[in-house]
């Protein structure tokens, strides 16, 4: 009998041991996220410094900051058409502290390049849904005042003029593509480094056309310096009511609007994921919020976790056949 105690006395406390070296981690990593978040917030965008992603990512990360009372560091990573940075999210740990501030070269990337680093299940959207609305533009001197009329000139010189490209597969050229291809026109290519150098060769007419973020190029639109025919929004912009939508022009099919958003890695935990959506969509709420995006024209909307995949899966989908029907090559 005493052999017998014995024995279930070693078996009890190899049992109790066995569990309480597994209930360790387990209870340190519920543990974890309750207090989540402890330390420093680090967000990463994958484009250079004081662009639209840039302005996103400050004017709402910094005030999660301030309703979680912690420090929120905000860090611009370009490169290689925003694959450097990403990738580095991407392989990062997937605790929460790590964010990706992007719009849809996180979607569609992985289709454009044979190695952009990442696929789009290793992301997961965690709110900010912001769209970057633009416009189509013309010099002045183009004998054109509508987008269909443009469209018909182009018809006529298939080839013969150029649009200013900011970088392939970046929203700009998808939202472009998109047109070239509902419009059944082709156009010359001409690459740029970002839209400023682009834009400053449109006022200086050695562009045809080119499709611009309307935060970047109103005021040159209030000087004259370029002709507006269409803009790419849900509805008309407030600052050029005689502007019609790309929908309103006759090429609905066309109304591409890019939304960028937060990201973490796919296998953050669900309770911190919940966490961060409940900090953004409260951020986007605030005034002093609302007041930096609109005066950039990004308006901001906040979005449930379903809603945001819902998003996410649709607008994979969508840049995937464009660059499937559109041809953009593999770099």
């Amino acid at each position: 009998m005493r052999g017998i105690n014995a024995a279930l006395g070693f078996s009890l406390g190899v049992s109790l041991s066995f569990v309480a070296a597994f209930a360790t981690p387990f209870g340190g990593a519920a543990h974890a996220e309750g207090n989540y978040p402890s330390r420093p917030i680090h967000i990463v965008v994958p484009y250079p410094a004081g662009g639209i992603v840039d302005i996103v990512a400050r004017a709402v990360t910094e005030q999660v900051g301030r309703d979680w009372k912690q420090t929120v560091v905000v860090e611009a990573r370009p490169g290689a058409n925003s694959n450097i940075g990403t990738a580095a999210v991407a392989r990062s740990e997937p605790d929460g502290y790590t964010w990706l501030v992007t719009g849809p070269a996180v979607l569609v990337n992985p289709d454009l390049y044979k190695d952009a680093g990442w696929e789009v299940k290793n992301f997961r959207c965690v709110g900010l849904a912001v769209w970057n609305q633009s416009v189509a533009l013309v010099h002045p001197s183009m004998p054109v005042k509508t987008i269909g009329e443009f469209v018909e000139l182009a018809r006529k010189k298939p080839g013969e003029l150029n649009f200013g490209n900011p970088g392939t597969g970046t929203s700009i050229d998808l939202t472009a593509q998109k047109l070239f291809e509902v419009a059944h026109i082709k156009l010359t290519n001409i690459g740029y480094k970002g839209q400023p150098p682009a834009l400053i060769d449109l006022i200086t007419n050695l562009m045809h056309f080119e499709i611009v973020s309307l935060e970047l190029v109103l005021p040159h639109i209030k000087a004259g310096t370029v002709k507006p025919l269409a803009v790419f929004t849900d509805k008309r912009v407030a600052e050029l009511p005689d502007v019609p939508t790309i929908a309103e022009a006759g090429f609905a099919e066309a109304a591409y609007v890019p939304w960028y958003g937060i990201y973490v890695p796919s296998a953050t935990p669900d309770a911190i994921v919940e966490k961060i959506n409940d900090a953004i969509n409260n951020a986007l709420q605030n005034p002093d919020v609302q007041r930096q995006l609109s005066l950039a024209n990004i308006p901001g909307k906040p979005m449930p976790l379903g809603e945001l995949a819902a998003l996410m899966k649709a607008d994979h989908e969508k840049l995937t056949t464009v660059v499937k029907t559109t041809g953009m090559a593999l770099q």
